[in-house]
């Protein structure tokens, strides 16, 4: 009965440049930790090889270092590796693939898929017909010829293709590279393990997508797995079963805040996330100044407990309530600075950004001034 891994889009050498550079520096270094947990994960499940279904490296000028250090992760498994190129590591004429062989840094247990001719593992009991993508980009179904292919008898007939499955995309969108959705059963296809949808997805019994095994988007489709498969024999269907990878979820919160109380609320939800998380929030609405306050000190605790956390406040309002002015004694000039701000901050753009900063800061200052204030000793009559 063989049994496999299925991953795709290990994407290594994804740079993030839209995180602090500390941050971006781990989050690229987690996709090496994926592959070095799929080895030990591949032996501790005893699978018979791993099927990687294309975009192990997330472009083709990535580092020489980069290529040994992808090759030398995998050494925790040492049953067979089958790698199959993108549509960001295509196997073009000169490619990260031919560069790799040069460097010798490609173990002889993996084997790169780089042309579309059947493999045949007979001693494991399945043979592989791959659909190894030659450009970034084709309108041509390169599993065509899968319907065609003829394999040993006797063997599981595993298909490995890197594309869109017709069908599944928003009739407006344009498919690059695509798959004909009943290919699996057109080619006679024991399992059709998919590449490119970075989430877990299931086409129908024997088709699927993995996902990537490192999370990377702000998207809730089942990213950070790959899936062990069991095939009985051949015409058997395909036993798959998800496993966990991913070191960093990635989590996108918005809310909006209109009473003093939705404070409390976010900040329990927040607290709830899984630690050492990448999230993204974004708040609109109102809030008080002692709200924005505790806002603030809040989310800069928040910073130091996940791996990255990004907040995006520019439709959050400051309104201070006539009590907040009151306490601050902003009455006079001062008064009518907070007044002008207060105005500016419901406009739009940058401006509007600015005017909620100041009047953060100035509230804060006249906070601190009166503090100090009211800590002085108090002279008395001698």
């Amino acid at each position: 009965m063989p049994r496999f891994f299925h991953t795709a889009d290990w994407q290594i050498g994804r740079q993030y440049s839209r995180f602090a550079e500390e941050d971006a520096s781990i989050l690229a270094d987690a996709r090496f930790t994926a592959i070095e947990r799929l080895a030990a994960l591949a032996t501790e499940q005893a699978v018979d090889a791993v099927l990687v279904a294309g975009d192990v490296f997330d472009a083709q000028t990535v580092s020489d270092r980069t290529i040994h250090r992808t090759f030398q992760a995998m050494a925790g498994f040492t049953g067979p590796w089958l790698l199959l190129p993108g549509n960001h590591d295509a196997a073009l004429a000169e490619s990260v693939w031919t560069r790799a062989q040069r460097l010798g840094a490609v173990p002889e247990h993996v084997d790169l898929l780089l042309a579309p001719e059947v493999r045949v593992y007979e001693h494991l009991g399945f043979a592989v017909i791959p659909a190894p993508l030659t450009q970034r980009q084709t309108y041509d179904d390169l599993t065509e010829w899968f319907d065609r292919a003829e394999t040993p008898k006797g063997l599981v007939r595993i298909g490995l293709a890197h594309g869109s499955v017709e069908g599944q995309l928003a009739e407006e969108i344009d498919s690059t590279n695509p798959i004909a959705a009943d290919r699996a059963a057109t080619a006679r296809l024991d399992y059709l393990a998919l590449g490119d949808w970075h989430g877990y997805k299931t086409i129908d019994a024997r088709t699927r997508y993995s996902g990537t095994p490192e999370q990377e988007r702000f998207k809730d489709n089942g990213a950070g797995q790959a899936l062990v498969v069991d095939i009985e024999q051949p015409g058997a269907e395909p036993q798959v079963q998800p496993h966990s990878i991913g070191q960093f979820q990635w989590i996108k919160h918005q809310d909006t805040l209109v009473v003093a109380s939705d404070i409390e609320r976010l900040i329990a939800e927040l607290d709830a996330l899984p630690p050492r998380s990448v999230v993204d929030l974004t708040l609109d609405g109102e809030v008080d100044l002692a709200g924005y306050q505790t806002l603030l000190q809040y989310l800069g605790g928040a910073e130091a407990r996940h791996r990255s956390f990004q907040s995006h406040l520019s439709g959050l309002n400051l309104i201070p309530t006539e009590d907040d002015i009151a306490a601050l004694h902003a009455d006079g000039y001062v008064g009518e600075v907070i007044g002008e701000l207060r105005e500016r901050q419901e406009g739009q753009g940058e401006g509007s950004d600015t005017a909620r900063a100041a009047l953060a800061i100035l509230a804060g200052m006249l906070r601190d001034t009166r503090l100090v204030s009211e800590s002085e000793p108090t002279e008395t009559a001698q």
